[in-house]
């Protein structure tokens, strides 16, 4: 078994994907296909580091791996250095809403705040005394000064860093919060620093206590949400990230808001962003948005019955299901090839194999066995999804493992690949699979 992976990782794997869900760590090591897809937005990484901004939608079926390749590119986000935050929209999560859902997203997202070093979330309290670390390096690098003499320079810088983002929408007051942070850092006032870190979680519900508690007379809301994003993306950079990456799936839940006026304020939303990153309104920033074909084509209550997103997303006349534009704004995945199924079920019977301290005795025939009965389910064609093709494979595996006695016939059934073929014999099937020999 090659690529020994540590068993704290193989574990969360197994029991992730066995219960249908995306791990958040662990991914490269069954990552399949994507290559192109994956390719085409570390491209957008690496524009958003040099100061550019990227928007793009994941468009996939259920289960199509659309978490999957979001989480990944996460994941390689955070590696490069850059912040992240994400959020999956709900009901109670929405770019706009009138009870609070455009704020309820901008909740979350900031919880989610993750890095390299604090990659599970809640990065903000670290974000912020790395960034006070690190003006005070630079002080000292640059003065021989100590004591009040030095707290002063450094507070200088500070406000240096503050009057770049006064110029943006809102930065006056987030400018005002992140100076009110250092000084309560300086004189150890934890009161203060909870409370200030409180006001960039958008935690505050009226004015009146953030004046009373801080001196600012703001807060986060659902119609400045979006434009605080892009002062903490430009934050981050001057903190020493790389930029923001922000990540919203379940784009689906838009679609199925039923009042048309409410799903046309999203959509708004949504426009506003990605013409902020056209026109060049937005530095540092990505947006993934990941969603269902249906939640973005369908006409009448999908991003497409929007008519300025349409008129915008909507492809050209030359690309198809073969020529894909990866530079377009909607980036659509196709289901895995048998080929690349067969690569990661491989990946996923080593890592069990090597969770549970056993060699593998499911060789590459068990494997085809295995595919050819999935791929030939009835209704396999339209509705068979990679996610499910892995919970059945994991869950064999197990009791493979707790049955070493039983064969893998035995278990599926031997009658299953008759059943799923019409009644063919084994020889036909094996021919079946020769070009997908591995």
């Amino acid at each position: 078994m090659e690529n020994q992976i540590p068993l704290r990782i193989a574990n969360i794997l197994i029991n992730a994907l066995k219960g249908g869900v995306v791990p958040r760590i662990g991914l490269e090591y069954i990552t399949v296909g994507r290559t192109q897809e994956i390719a085409a937005i570390l491209h957008d990484i690496e524009m958003i580091e040099d100061g550019s901004a990227s928007f793009r939608f994941i468009v996939g079926k259920y289960g199509s791996g659309k978490s999957f390749l979001l989480q990944t590119i996460r994941n390689y986000a955070t590696a490069k250095g850059f912040a992240v935050v994400d959020a999956d929209l709900s009901p109670e999560r929405r770019f706009a809403g009138t009870k609070g859902q455009g704020l309820a997203t901008y909740k979350e997202l900031i919880q989610n705040l993750s890095t390299k070093s604090k990659p599970d979330g809640g990065a903000l309290p670290l974000i912020l005394e790395k960034w006070i670390s690190g003006i005070q390096a630079s002080v000292k690098l640059q003065s021989s000064a100590e004591g009040e003499e030095f707290n002063l320079l450094v507070e200088k810088q500070i406000y240096t860093v503050a009057g770049s983002l006064e110029g943006m929408v809102n930065g006056f007051e987030f400018a005002k919060a992140i100076i009110t942070y250092w000084r309560a850092y300086r004189q150890d006032d934890l009161a203060m620093k909870s409370n200030v870190l409180k006001w960039f979680r958008g935690e505050y519900s009226s004015r009146k206590e953030a004046k009373e508690e801080l001196n600012i007379n703001f807060i986060v809301t659902d119609e400045t949400w979006y434009d605080f994003l892009k002062i903490f993306a430009a934050f981050l950079v001057s903190a020493g990230y790389k930029g923001l990456l922000v990540v919203i799936d379940e784009l689906v839940n838009i679609f199925k808001i039923p009042n048309s006026i409410t799903r046309q304020n999203n959509y708004e939303k949504i426009l506003t962003m990605y013409n902020d990153v056209l026109q060049g309104k937005a530095k540092h920033i990505g947006f993934l948005l990941g969603g269902t074909p249906q939640c973005i084509e369908d006409k009448y209550k999908g991003v497409f019955s929007y008519e300025a997103l349409r008129s915008r997303l909507a492809e050209g006349h030359f690309a198809t299901a073969d020529l894909k534009d990866l530079s377009a704004p909607i980036i659509r995945l196709q289901m895995l090839t048998q080929e690349e199924m067969y690569v990661l079920i491989e990946k996923l019977r080593d890592i069990h194999a090597q969770l549970y301290n056993y060699m593998p005795a499911i060789g590459h025939d068990e494997l085809i066995y295995f595919l050819t009965v999935e791929y030939n389910r009835v209704g396999a064609e339209t509705h068979i999804t990679p996610r499910e093709i892995i919970r059945d494979f994991i869950e064999l595996v197990n009791i493979l493992h707790q049955n070493p006695k039983k064969s893998m016939p035995e278990i599926i059934g031997s009658n299953s690949f008759q059943m799923a073929k019409g009644g063919i014999t084994d020889e036909e099937i094996h021919s079946d699979f020769q070009e997908f020999e591995v």
